[in-house]
């Protein structure tokens, strides 16, 4: 059994927001990139499944669409414990390149599951893994909490509002994965940084997708306004202020 696991490289989310070109394009000078945070707890369950004797999983590999700046981060998901990494050389230009890019590798090179985190810590879109879903007619099940193998039965817990949903379902499927679905995430060691060399990251050309949207702007939030303290025995005067400056009574 294989398990592919969708990559984002992503700004580190101590990473001070910045744009050029009036606001048009993200500014990446200085920017120190990484494997964005859900992506990466569905690594770590990937390989935990792998190391469990009591499935199947012989392979796990990791696919990014991106430039050759993606490289580092995807030695790092190698370092970590992924056998070997695809890249496919195009720019992401939305999310709908995105997906359709992967599941035209997945068409020529099937694999069992398919991870993707529920979203990416730049632009959230959370629309990648369902849309290859779609585009593979797999099963996609989404905010998944949990997946477990035991040969062909497989479970998997879902996060709903109040509570969890336990679901079975039948290889190829595509999880969307969310907080829950690993505790930490792993960090690589010395021996694992000193494999990654060896193992093959692939670069393949990117297929003909159309491209649907495109970022005409972006703006940053609004700089918050002066905090203002109150004595706790003012009630009034926290009115007074609640309904003529912030305006929200």
């Amino acid at each position: 059994m294989k398990i592919l696991v969708c990559i984002s490289n992503v700004p580190d989310t101590t990473t001070k927001v910045k744009f050029k070109d009036d606001h048009t394009s993200f500014d990446d000078s200085g920017v120190q990139w990484i494997i964005n945070p859900w992506d990466e707890l569905a690594l770590t369950r990937a390989l935990e499944l792998k190391e469990d004797a009591g499935n199947s999983v012989n392979e796990i590999c990791v696919i990014h669409v991106g430039t050759a700046s993606a490289d580092a981060t995807l030695r790092k998901a190698l370092a970590i414990g992924a056998d070997k990494a695809i890249r496919i050389d195009a720019c992401a230009a939305d999310a709908y390149y995105v997906a359709g890019q992967i599941a035209e590798y997945l068409k020529e090179n099937p694999f069992d599951i398919v991870f993707s985190g529920i979203e990416s810590s730049d632009y959230n879109g959370s629309s990648v893994g369902a849309m290859i879903a779609e585009f593979m007619d797999y099963p996609g099940i989404s905010s998944v909490t949990s997946v477990n193998l035991d040969d062909d039965d497989i479970q998997l817990s879902r996060a709903i509002p109040g509570g969890k949903q336990v679901l079975k379902t039948e290889t190829p499927f595509v999880a969307v994965v969310q907080k829950g679905i690993a505790s930490e995430p792993r960090i690589p060691s010395m021996r694992g940084i000193m494999m990654a060399r060896k193992k093959p990251l692939e670069v393949k050309p990117s297929a003909d997708i159309e491209i649907l949207t495109k970022s005409v702007k972006f703006e940053l939030p609004a700089e918050k306004g002066v905090c203002k303290m109150i004595e706790s025995e003012s009630a009034e005067q926290l009115v007074e202020l609640l309904k003529n400056e912030a305006k929200v009574l």
